[in-house]
């Protein structure tokens, strides 16, 4: 103002401050040309326009009462002007807004903090408590006031102009978790709430169109690299899903290898992963009602009859069917896009519970993958947000429903779902090994539906349980510290029941620490393996009754006379606290149970061919009961069975007055299910309860239950077999060369060791004589993944050899012959694994 009129803005030069000029005024008329705008235009210039964002972010942040002005119009009635909500949204359509992500962001802090208050207002009008009047004095005194929240409603206009910041390209996550938070706070006045969601839903049909023709122009990409990586191999091979046209239907040898990941170059497209956005930002808005129903359903995300309806009309079936066309090109790029014959035979031949294909990862891919699919991530996720969630069911549904429905049954899309993890499971693991925190956030359903668990691989489960477990113990170690214990080594099974009786899960769940009384050793690891191993073999002790041996004496069950042993259900119970404390940190322990035993610990009834296992030839008699007529063999039976409590015979019924009910033809598989639970389950119930409650105290339920019975035998014991060829591929050298002859005689000896031999020599070199359950290429030392090594030991020629447990490592003395090394190899193991002394 203090300029002269004369003077044109847009033709005047650099000015120096006059004596009767404000700093002020020298400031703007010395602004670049392009922060001043235009002469002729009515807007802010930018300078100015970002100032006043800046203002309004400062103070819409620290006085809540200028939020509460805003929402409410400053007093003034809606229908008498434009809201100043409204016109703070309806400055997103300018272009200096809509085109720079730096002011759009600017601009939507503001609106943001003036939704601020929205959060605290119940969703409904009925529902809102008003403050009594003690509190309304109690605020005066302390010179405070209770305001009322207005409900601030807006236009549908700028409804949709604010949810379609979601489709700009400088929409980032900045700025999708600001428009996000909008919404869910607008979305608190029913007003809004409905416009909100429809517009929601056009953004997401929107883009989900855009992303089928990505997908389809991306599909003709890959089919063509196929094309092309065959028709250089003069190889043809059989088109999966009616994909490849022009490639012949006979798959020879090239096809089990693939065509490398790098033949195709994929760039990163932003529509799918914006789709993946707003779905869950649709998700999130219509099922915030059921927070208590997610809990209760261990946070499978809950689906309300609104969201269905919403994803209903948004239709993207022909989005996962452009996906999973994708991925199967992608299958064929690695060579998984079938199994061989005498794979699918293998398949089919084996159960749920015997399928330990898993155990090494199944059929992996040979190629690395992850590149390629990290592609596809946004879509998949997607695709698991629309399909894996429960239809939210009234209490009258859910009480009629619930013993008949499967958990794939109650799911939005729950065959599109399997069908989709069964066709490309092989990709869904070589995903989850890139990326394992997806089993947390978007692909959490394969780890909380049982029907999609099966299909991951056992590395993939046993990753993730790690994870959830040591999170738990970080937490415990942060309240309680270390689990410290000084074991006396003639009774560690009574000194360490002893001392553990008395501490909490909590407790349970800190880093162990052991010392043995009268020993030298310091626990790094070494310690722990072998405190373990030796409780593994003291629970089995006759002597506490605890265990009975199966017919082949390798596996055990709870002894059904076990109460011989007055304390036996609190051992029980100890030795449940073992088994899980030994799996949360990654122990092995030697000491094999019986299927049926395991089935009890995933929470999964046995059934009757369980039996095999623990009595073979009872089993055989039960198999003849159903497969010939009863009366062909000659057998009468009734409807009860008969046990030995030392020497005395006793009469059980299976049924209320079961010994006087025969058993005919049409129940006798009643009958051989009512026995077979009598003799796993009945008979021995206390048992197991104590068993698994001490277990379930350092293992959740929900995790373990992930896991195959043969993979959580395999999870607390390991690998059986000793693998020396393996052991030698992962060994390391220190001093020596792999050519020296001591080393040549070491791997010769090694390898004419017995079974027995090389479990006491893994257990003089390591503490343990279990086998990782990847091999010797994970063995676990003091800092963590440590190979075996063979160190060249100092001192006299012909010296014993000595192991240090905690670094897996051996001193391998210079000796004379390989006849001189076998005798000392043979006697540090026989005489060097019983105590833990420094030398």
């Amino acid at each position: 103002p203090e300029a002269a009129d004369s003077e044109s803005i847009n033709t005047r030069s650099f000015f120096r401050r006059n004596r009767g000029t404000s700093a002020a005024t020298a400031i703007a008329m010395n602004l670049p040309l392009s922060a001043l705008g235009s002469a002729s235009s009515r807007s802010l210039p930018p300078v100015v326009a970002r100032r006043v964002i800046g203002t309004l972010s400062v103070l819409t942040k620290n006085a809540s009462r200028l939020t509460l002005d805003i929402l409410g119009n400053f007093g003034v009635h809606e229908s008498e002007k434009i809201s100043c909500l409204d016109t703070m949204i309806s400055l997103l359509s300018k272009t200096k807004y809509s085109q720079s992500s730096s002011n759009l962001e600017d601009l939507l802090g503001v609106i943001e903090n003036v939704c601020v208050p929205l959060s605290s207002i119940p969703t409904s009008v009925d529902n809102e408590n008003l403050p009594s009047q003690k509190e309304i004095d109690a605020a005066s005194a302390a010179g405070k006031e209770y305001l009322a929240i207005p409900r601030s409603s807006v236009s549908p206009g700028m409804l949709k102009l604010l949810c379609s910041i979601l489709r700009l390209e400088s929409c980032k996550d900045a700025l999708f978790v600001k428009v996000s938070s909008i919404a869910r706070r607008l979305c608190r006045v029913q007003a809004n709430r409905m416009c909100v969601l429809e517009e929601l839903a056009l953004v997401a049909q929107s883009l989900g169109k855009d992303a089928i023709r990505d997908l389809r122009s991306l599909r003709i990409r890959l089919n063509n690299a196929v094309q092309t990586h065959y028709g250089q191999l003069h190889t043809r091979v059989e088109a999966p899903l009616g994909v490849l046209d022009n490639v012949d239907s006979s798959q020879s040898s090239h096809t089990a290898s693939g065509t490398p990941s790098s033949a195709v170059t994929l760039s990163t497209n932003n529509t799918e992963f914006k789709l993946l956005r707003v779905l869950q930002t649709l998700h999130n808005l219509c099922s915030g009602s059921s927070h208590e129903v997610m809990k209760r359903q261990d946070e499978i995300p809950i689906a309300s009859k609104e969201l269905v309806q919403f994803l209903e009309g948004i239709n993207l079936d022909s989005l996962w069917e452009q996906l999973t066309e994708c991925l199967g090109i992608v299958s064929v790029l690695e060579g998984v896009t079938k199994l061989t014959e005498d794979e699918e035979e293998k398949t089919e031949e084996d159960d749920g519970d015997d399928d330990a294909s898993g155990v090494k990862g199944g059929k992996k891919l040979q190629n690395s993958v992850a590149g390629l699919l990290t592609r596809f991530l946004p879509t998949v996720e997607a695709f698991f947000v629309v399909n894996a969630c429960i239809i939210e069911k009234s209490d009258d549904e859910e009480e009629t429903q619930a013993g008949d429905m499967s958990d794939i049954e109650r799911l939005v899309g729950g065959k599109r779902l399997l069908d989709f993890i069964t066709t490309n499971k092989v990709l869904l693991n070589a995903l989850l090994r890139s990326t394992p925190a997806l089993l947390d956030k978007g692909l959490r359903a394969m780890v909380q539906i049982p029907r999609c668990t099966a299909f991951l691989d056992f590395d993939v489960k046993r990753h993730w349980f790690k994870q959830q477990v040591r999170k738990l113990r970080s937490q415990a170690n942060r309240r309680h510290g270390s689990l410290r214990l000084s074991i006396r080594r003639q009774y560690v099974f009574e000194d360490a029941y002893r001392q553990l009786s008395m501490r909490t899960a909590d407790e349970m769940r800190g880093r162990l620490h052991i010392t043995f009384a009268n020993e030298e050793g310091v626990d790094a690891g070494g310690l722990s393996r072998e405190f373990f191993g030796i409780l593994a073999k003291e629970m089995f002790n006759p002597n506490y009754a605890l265990f009975t041996s199966t017919e082949d004496g390798c596996t055990f069950q709870p002894n059904p006379h076990s109460s011989i042993n007055s304390d036996h259900l609190r051992y029980f119970k100890f030795v449940g606290r073992i088994v899980g404390k030994a799996v949360a940190d990654g122990y092995l322990l030697d000491a094999h149970f019986t299927r049926s035993l395991y089935k009890h610990m995933l929470g999964i009834k046995p059934t009757y061919q369980d039996m095999e296992a623990i009595d073979p030839d009872y089993y055989k008699n039960l198999k003849m009961l159903l497969e010939y007529n009863l009366e062909d063999i000659g057998v009468d039976l009734t409807f009860s069975t008969v046990t030995q409590w030392f020497g005395r015979s006793q009469v059980i019924d299976l049924i209320p007055n079961g010994r006087n009910i025969p058993v005919t033809e049409e129940k006798k598989e009643n009958y051989v299910g009512l026995v077979c639970e009598h003799r796993m389950t009945t008979a021995i119930e206390k048992q197991i309860k104590a068993y698994l409650d001490g277990f379930y105290e350092l293992v959740n339920p929900n995790m373990i239950s992930i896991f195959t019975p043969k993979e959580l035998e395999l999870l607390i014991s390991g690998m059986p077999d000793i693998d020396v060829l393996d052991l030698k591929n992962n060994t390391e050298y220190n001093g020596y060369r792999p050519a020296d002859k001591e080393i040549v005689w070491f791997w010769n000896i090694m390898m004419a060791l017995s079974k027995s031999e090389k479990a006491s020599f893994l257990q003089f070199v390591t503490g343990s004589s279990k086998v990782p359950l990847n091999g010797f290429s994970e063995l676990q030392g003091m800092r963590g993944i440590q190979k075996f090594s063979i160190h060249k030991a100092g001192g006299s020629t012909g010296a014993l050899m000595s192991a240090h447990t905690c670094f897996n490592s051996l001193d391998l003395p210079v000796y004379k012959s390989e006849e001189e090394m076998r005798e000392k190899l043979l006697y540090a193991i026989k005489e060097g694994a019983g105590s833990f002394q420094f030398s």
